[in-house]
């Protein structure tokens, strides 16, 4: 047995978990505790206090899963002040092997720790073993990520395709993007502005600001809060739930229709990704949205976007398409890079 340690590094929050790891047996739970980023300088003293609570000895690997890009083994976290460096954690850590993975390649890795219970499967497609594999995220951000055959294993790759160009389709996503374009008085929209938790909410503003429905009060106040707060780094509304919560229900048209516009941007840059990757192996949908929104998800639309790419749509129902319920994927798949050092 080895033992390992994993961690979630985010701005907000850092999550570790104490992992046993065995090639027979996988990976076994130790011990997990949660804390506050902010209230620590560094990650050192995290990873210290949290390894005396475990009453762990110190572990032989370790793998930390950044909210940011990471370059030549070093990370700055983009909500906080840490800078982090394997060779300086390592020796104020004294762990042997330590790597430092972007949040979403641990998504990549973390596929492979997952049950049938932790996926749903919005379509069958036709899978093939040694076919590339694809990840989607929108949550915060939109993350996105591939993963090619290496040998007997799949090697991670991360990618930043969140921040290429919103393509609209229609006159909607054509109005849409001019919308964003005069509000921000910016050059280009990023795809990753319209399919995340942000771009719910830019999506609501578009369609209230047109009046194409009478906006609920419940929900007008969180937006015109979070819009109160837009230039603050405390946030203490997040109105994308309340609109995600009221198209559910259908108790707001608005909402409704806000999500409806969401999901099928979604949908698109999703096939978008496929059409670039052909991932036979399965594309992977992550983040924290879509598993808060099954059954919408599921409705038809989303498949239905992500298939409509002309001449090309026939390969694209060919890929198998997953929605991942395990909001713990990062972590599990930080603990698998973590074995693999």
């Amino acid at each position: 047995m080895t033992l390992l340690l994993a961690g979630d590094i985010g701005g907000t929050k850092t999550i570790l978990r104490l992992v046993e790891f065995s090639e027979t047996l996988g990976l076994k739970t130790l011990y997990e505790e949660s804390f506050r980023s902010g209230d620590f300088p560094d990650l050192v003293p995290i990873v210290q206090r949290f390894l005396t609570t475990a009453n762990s000895s110190t572990p032989e690997k370790a793998c930390f899963a950044i909210a940011g890009p990471v370059v030549e083994n070093t990370a700055k976290l983009t909500n906080l002040a840490w800078f982090l460096d394997t060779n300086r954690l390592t020796q104020e850590l004294g762990i042997l092997s330590i790597s430092l993975i972007n949040d979403f390649a641990a998504v990549g890795y973390g596929i492979f720790g997952l049950t049938k219970q932790d996926l749903l499967t919005l379509q069958v497609g036709k899978y093939q073993p040694a076919a590339p594999m694809a990840v989607i995220g929108a949550g915060t951000g939109l993350g996105q990520g591939f993963l090619i055959k290496q040998d007997h294993q799949y090697q991670v790759f991360p990618s930043e395709g969140g921040h290429a160009d919103f393509a609209p389709r229609n006159e909607v996503e054509f109005q849409l993007l001019k919308y964003l374009v005069d509000k921000h008085n910016i050059q280009r929209v990023s795809v990753e502005r319209v399919v995340s938790g942000l771009g719910i909410t830019s999506i609501y503003q578009f369609l209230r600001d047109r009046k194409i429905a009478t906006e609920s009060p419940e929900i007008a106040q969180a937006v015109r809060t979070w819009e109160q707060e837009a230039q603050t780094t405390e946030k203490t509304v997040d109105p994308g739930a309340f609109i995600g919560a009221a198209a559910l229900q259908k108790s707001d048209r608005l909402s409704e229709q806000t999500m409806q516009l969401f999901i099928e941007a979604y949908g698109a840059e999703a096939g978008n990704l496929a059409l670039k990757l052909l991932p036979y192996g399965g594309l992977y949908i992550a983040g924290g949205i879509a598993p808060k929104i099954l059954p919408l998800m599921q409705n038809g639309s989303f498949l239905l976007n992500f298939t409509q790419k002309g001449r090309m749509g026939s390969l694209l129902e060919e890929i198998p398409v997953h929605i991942i319920l395990n909001q713990q994927v990062g972590l599990i798949g930080a603990a698998l890079s973590a074995s693999r050092l």
